[in-house]
């Protein structure tokens, strides 16, 4: 402060008519010292008795103009970041060159955000600095998914049980990655415990009070390795500031008892009359060497000569550029032009505080090559510069910039470096979520009464997937796809009917044409042998017919089997009944014609002009007629069972398809019943007992098709039908015609009209 207020005290551009002075009280990093320091800085009555000392965290800069009281200037603060001064209402005059910790707490969420840590410790000194940024951060983190594992505060002063609590705090959480609001005194004290502790592989974030305090590696350099933190904006040199700061000699020290203590420490002597009264060391302070005169600041390292890191310093700059820029608007000021009522100015040498902060709050001036203006609170532009703590080859810290924020830049105020940071452990950074990533397939289920951040993964149901990380829904697969074992991507259904290419369908069709075949076989034998007594013995137009019918039957097998279509579908069923119902009718007239024809042997029996030719084909026209009315058509339809499409085809009415099978019942009912009555015919002439046979064989085909039909999906109600058709079918082939082809092909002697005419 004191290089800047005589570098402006030098230039002749900048006030010329004025020039800068100061009062400095040491705040002792103690509340009371430092309200009190403060109270007489305000009401315009330094100190006499007042040592005049060194400034600390959150001291208020004051200056003055040439013969003006230092009431003359309110506020303006270089290191204070509580976002709770941004209150104009409650500190109207209140301005900083501190960026506010609004804009540090945005940039602390995003960037654990960006490293993927949603699970952190906060922990922060007991004070409104951190109070108010702790809960800022909680606010901030929500729009980021961060949760906080903890929040803990400790005094400014740490005792052993606080720092027993903190620890304990620490070392039993889930989460490694702690953000510190608080200065390096406290954390010095915290770096200690964690040492006697011996815990490790903590991922250290810092606020900017410590971001950069290169105190704390000398002897904690192992816990701090691979820190990040921001840092305020760094200027890259202030010219002639290092010349000034090492220009102090000893003769020049006994003004102030800071810069006395200061030599004395620094060179381990004493200095003759010196007004430091106390020791940092274990050394007996009085012991020492007196200082010979000839030491120099040059020849030793020390933190007040450090000026690789700018950053306070150059807020202090700012700040009493500020105060001067502010008093030289207002010393240019035109009468009439002013910005007061009736276009009035201020007296640059009686000027009240509200006028400078006028011209204070519309300062746009620049300094070291930046652009400095604030926004309506007072506050800054923010800047920050993100730091990682990087050990260098000869074990001294490097402060390294690995990222920087800037509030101006829209939309990406966040940059980050990846490829240059240091992490405490191996090459990447830690892990620190309370719950990992749910992984695609999966979606995330909240924990009742947990943070955000602790869920569960549940895998998506058959038929939903999700391709992305951390996936709150599944999405439902289209009809035609289905989710596949991973369940992160849908995949085509497969299609499923009774193919033509599996054993079941090769079995099913090959009975099916061997059926077709046998039925014409054996048209072929009784049109053979159609002159044979057996063969004119039988109604050789309805056997040739039934025979035809069973052909067809057998053939409708194969209509069942393969890619169902629609035109297919159009046809299966009413190809199936109307065949049935033609076999049955058939099968009917000519048991009925047999029956008949012995019963009109009787005396005056008129019964056979009703069973002629005619009458024969009529009957069976009528039997199928009554099976066409109530015959329905069936559809192609796609029945979706998981990751299957089964194509099959499917009665187009529920009550058409059993009218249907209960109509052909109703006929093979009746062809049973003539079995019964024909049971005392000649032998030759009765074929009771193979209808009688083949009925309750196509009975107990049809009932036990019932219970297996409704209890069967997909290609397997496929089968059934085609195995009941099928079976029908050979029922009514062997058990009618087998026995007759059996006589006429192996046993030739019994087909003459002798034999058939015998009972």
């Amino acid at each position: 402060m004191t290089f800047t207020i005589k570098e402006i005290n030098g230039r002749s551009d900048l006030l010329p008519h004025l020039k800068l002075g100061f009062h400095i009280h040491d705040s002792c990093d103690d509340i009371p010292v430092s309200l009190r320091a403060s109270l007489l800085l305000v009401n315009g009555q330094p100190d006499k008795g007042f040592r005049a000392e060194s400034f600390y965290r959150d001291k208020v800069l004051k200056t003055n103009g040439y013969n003006v009281g230092c009431d003359a200037v309110r506020q303006t603060v270089y290191f204070a970041s509580c976002s709770c001064l941004s209150n104009q209402r409650e500190f109207p005059t209140f301005m900083r060159t501190m960026p506010s910790d609004t804009f540090q707490i945005r940039a602390l969420a995003q960037l654990v955000s960006y490293f993927g840590w949603t699970w952190v410790g906060v922990i922060g000194v007991e004070s409104d600095y951190a109070h108010f940024a702790i809960q800022l951060f909680l606010q901030e983190s929500v729009h980021y998914g961060v949760c906080a594992a903890y929040t803990h505060f400790y005094p400014v002063v740490v005792s052993q049980q606080a720092l027993d609590d903190l620890l304990n705090v620490i070392q039993f959480s889930s989460s490694k990655v702690i953000i510190n609001f608080s200065g390096e005194s406290e954390m010095q004290s915290i770096l200690r415990e964690i040492m006697r502790r011996n815990m490790t592989g903590l991922q250290w974030i810092a606020s900017e009070a410590w971001a950069t305090a290169k105190s704390l590696w000398e002897k904690s350099g192992d816990l701090l390795m691979g820190t990040v933190g921001f840092a305020i904006r760094r200027a890259a040199t202030i010219p002639g500031l290092k010349q000034h700061l090492t220009s102090l000699t000893a003769s020049s020290l006994h003004k102030s008892a800071f810069l006395a203590e200061f030599w004395e420490e620094t060179f381990d002597c004493r200095l003759n009359g010196s007004l430091n009264t106390h020791s940092h060391g274990s050394d007996n302070f009085f012991d020492r060497q007196p200082c010979k005169g000839t030491e120099d600041l040059n020849d030793v390292y020390s933190p007040y000569s450090d000026v690789t890191q700018l950053r306070v310093s150059y807020n202090i700059y700012k700040a009493v550029y500020l105060v001067a820029y502010a008093l030289q608007d207002l010393s240019n000021c035109k009468v009439g032009k002013g910005p007061f009522l009736n276009g009035t100015c201020a007296d640059p040498k009686n000027f009240k505080p509200w006028q400078l902060i006028h011209y204070m709050k519309h300062a746009n001036f620049s300094a070291l090559g930046e652009k400095v203006n604030f926004d309506q609170n007072g506050d800054p532009i923010a800047y920050y510069d993100l730091m990682n703590w990087q050990r260098a080859p000869d074990g001294s810290l490097n402060l390294v910039k690995v990222g920087f924020y800037d509030a101006s830049l829209p939309g990406h105020s966040l940059v980050i470096n990846d490829s240059v940071i240091q992490w405490p452990l191996g090459k990447k950074a830690i892990q620190s979520v309370c719950s990992s990533s749910c992984p695609p397939g999966t979606r995330v289920v909240r924990r009742k009464g947990e943070p955000i951040c602790c869920y569960d993964c549940v895998p998506c149901t058959e038929g939903e997937v999700s391709n992305k990380t951390d996936s709150l829904e599944c999405s439902h697969c289209s009809a035609d796809t289905w989710s596949n074992t991973a369940r992160n991507l849908c995949i085509p259904r497969t299609t499923e009917y009774l193919s033509y290419y599996e054993f079941m369908g090769i079995l099913l069709c090959v009975a099916s044409v061997f059926g077709a075949c046998l039925s014409l076989f054996i048209i072929t034998i009784f049109i053979s042998f159609k002159d044979t007594p057996l063969v004119r013995a039988n109604n050789m137009e309805l056997s040739f017919l039934l025979l035809a019918f069973l052909a067809i039957c057998f053939l409708v097998g194969l209509l069942f089997i393969g890619v169902p279509s629609d035109w297919l579908c159009r046809i299966r069923y009413p190809a199936f009944g109307i065949s049935f119902a033609l076999c049955i009718s058939c099968l009917l007239a000519k048991t009925a014609v047999v029956l008949m024809a012995f019963r009109s042997t009787l005396p005056r029996s008129n019964v056979m002009k009703w069973f002629g030719s005619n009458q024969q084909r009529a009957s069976v026209l009528l039997g199928t007629a009554v099976q066409v009315e109530i015959l329905t058509l069936s559809i192609l339809i796609h029945n979706y069972h998981g990751a299957t499409i089964i194509k099959e085809c499917v009665p187009g009415s529920e009550v058409g398809f059993w009218s249907v099978l209960g109509y052909i019942g109703i006929l093979a009912c009746g062809c049973l019943l003539m079995a019964f009555l024909a049971r005392n015919l000649p032998d030759n002439f009765n074929e009771a007992k193979f209808i009688a046979f083949s009925m309750l064989i196509f009975f107990a085909v049809w009932i036990t098709f019932i219970p297996v039909y409704v209890s069967t999906a997909g290609k397997y109600t496929v089968a059934v039908h085609i195995f009941a058709i099928l079976a029908s079918a050979f029922a009514l082939l062997f058990c009618i015609f087998v026995p007759k082809c059996y006589i006429i092909l192996l046993r030739p002697e019994r087909n003459c009209k002798k034999k058939i005419m015998q009972r």
